[in-house]
């Protein structure tokens, strides 16, 4: 709760300095073309008496069963909360290959072509990044589906597999296949097909927010995909 109300606080406080420069601040995830988005990592660790429960140092990377079975549930769920994390037609521009935002369900050490990787720090600093939310979410609800989903790979002990170290961004689709690397949702209905499916995520938001997500991002996607865009215009209106 602290940290998403630190969320709602920056913003607003980001935005206000702004206006008083004349400027304008904006938190779109992908205003620019050809530029990198913004994004809004969440960085994740579990304490238990003080103790960073992620952090096991007799392991090959130093991270516990509990950190891998949370990965796991991360990945398991990936695409539920991709339309709580990533709620508007404009998140989509941002979750593509080559400025290092995620594209593909599959987690790592420091490579930054996984959703999910493992940052250097290790004792009381070992996390997760889980790397697809942007800022235009609502940072309770995301941060909420996020535990939810990472709790549910605890509570199941979903192995996440092995940690992709390869730039996946540079794997075949046929490669991606022979490692059960699955894409993101490339549009929200996509993703708004997959929360609809989740039992945890679905749960982990209420009914009520559930159905109020589900009608806003479907009204979102049919206002967009029946409106005649100028790129359509200027590729198709000569040529046909």
């Amino acid at each position: 709760m602290k940290n998403a109300d630190k969320v709602v606080t920056f913003k607003y406080v980001t935005k206000t300095v702004a206006m008083q420069h004349g400027l304008r601040a904006t938190f779109m995830p992908k205003p620019i073309f050809g530029a990198a988005g913004t994004g809004m990592h969440a960085n994740i660790s579990l304490f238990r008496g003080g103790e960073n429960a992620f952090y096991d140092p007799e392991t090959a990377m130093n991270i516990s069963d509990l950190a891998r079975f949370f990965a796991g549930g991360l990945l398991e769920h990936a695409s539920a909360i991709t339309a709580v994390a990533n709620p508007l037609i404009n998140s989509y521009k941002r979750l593509v290959s080559g400025f290092e935002a995620p594209v593909y369900i599959a987690w790592s050490g420091p490579n930054r072509s996984s959703l999910i990787r493992i940052p250097a720090g290790r004792g009381l600093s070992t996390r997760l990044e889980f790397r697809s939310p942007d800022p235009s979410c609502n940072p309770y609800l995301a941060f909420a589906v996020i535990l939810a989903a990472g709790l549910d790979g605890i509570r199941r002990g979903i192995d996440p597999g092995d940690p992709v170290d390869l730039n996946v961004y540079e794997l075949s689709r046929a490669e991606r296949e022979s490692l059960g690397i699955k894409t993101l949702p490339a549009n929200l209905k996509e993703a708004l097909n997959h929360l609809e499916e989740d039992k945890v995520v679905r749960a982990a938001l209420g009914e009520h927010v559930f159905e109020n997500v589900m009608r806003l991002g479907l009204l979102e996607w049919e206002a967009y995909n029946t409106y005649v865009h100028p790129w359509e215009i200027e590729r198709y209106i000569n040529v046909f």
